[in-house]
């Protein structure tokens, strides 16, 4: 199989969906790829629905697909690690290759790179979680991330309120990683703005209806609204979309990503901010990917037959 094969430029009949592994964000991607398995069964492809674990390379090789859609989130499927298994095995593979996956993951040189390409991010510094919890890091408010989770796992937001940084972050079974990003906080409106290929989609505005957009309102029946399109000035919309292309492009994203604002309506369009980009987005029942895709007219089975079709090496 040539390096630079494509899907659509084979006979597949056979798809390979990637789920669960081990990471925070393993029931939400079980979740997320039995969703494709079920949507690509039912237009007639033969499914492996594989559960990953460290055989996987293994387990692959057995299984000998045409194609994998990867729909693991964290890691280590959207670090680079699973891209580069593939690679290996020269089994072409949907979303993002090794460089892109595992720069976006790691959200302090993504930024840099995010930045140097024109799009405007919030300023922070990296520190060790055990500094961070020992006296604030930033003038409040401010937020503290992990540098390579996802889903809001393991994010404070720190107010006037917070006297003391959250000692959450002394555990001994802290398991987001020994430094931590904090960030100025940006007050104002959650937005996300997807790409598919290359083209931008449109853009939701999120409204949580918990303390703030996390886990629960991610996932949770209920814990949040999604206003589709945006409640925008049509400068401002437009430039959510602009930037979210610019940023998978900048970063060397393929396939499906997802890009995250923070918008201070305070400051027009000068106000919004990239927080992150996510190559591996959701694909839930709640997920905001399959919405703009339905939105732009583009069902589910859609969505995830492009992702088959799109899936190659070397990306």
């Amino acid at each position: 199989m040539p390096d630079d094969s494509r899907a659509k430029g084979l006979c597949v009949k056979h798809v390979a969906v990637l789920m669960g592994g081990w990471s925070a964000e393993r029931e939400i991607s079980l979740r997320s790829g039995k969703a494709c398995a079920d949507a690509l069964e039912r237009q007639g492809f033969r499914v492996s629905r594989i559960d990953v674990g460290r055989d996987i390379a293994s387990v692959l090789t057995t299984a000998k697909p045409d194609v994998v859609v990867n729909v693991l989130h964290g890691r280590p499927g959207e670090d680079g690690t699973i891209q580069g298994i593939l690679e290996i095995l020269q089994i072409p593979y949907s979303h993002s290759g090794v460089l892109a996956s595992a720069l976006a993951m790691q959200k302090d040189y993504a930024k840099a790179v995010l930045q140097a390409a024109g799009v405007p991010v919030p300023q922070g510094r990296v520190i060790s979680r055990f500094e961070a919890a020992k006296s604030h890091a930033l003038p409040r408010p401010y937020v503290i991330k992990p540098i390579a989770e996802g889903s809001s796992v393991g994010v404070f937001i720190l107010t006037e309120q917070h006297a003391h940084p959250p000692q959450e972050l002394n555990r001994e079974d802290w398991a987001f990683g020994e430094n931590v990003l904090c960030e100025t906080y940006i007050p104002g409106l959650e937005l996300t703005c997807a790409v598919m290929g290359d083209k931008a989609l449109d853009v939701i505005e999120i409204e949580p209806t918990v303390k703030f957009y996390d886990y629960e309102a991610k996932y949770a029946p209920g814990g949040s609204k999604h206003l589709l399109p945006a409640r925008l000035k049509p400068n401002v919309y437009q430039e959510v979309r602009r930037l979210a292309l610019q940023a998978h492009q900048a970063l060397g994203c393929r396939g499906v990503s997802r890009t995250d604002f923070r918008y201070d309506e305070r400051a027009g369009a000068q106000g919004l901010f990239c927080l992150e980009v996510n190559t591996q987005p959701g694909m839930t029942e709640t997920s905001l990917v399959p919405e703009l895709a339905a939105y732009a007219g583009i069902t589910f089975e859609e969505l995830v037959r492009w992702m088959v079709e799109d899936a190659s090496l070397n990306r």
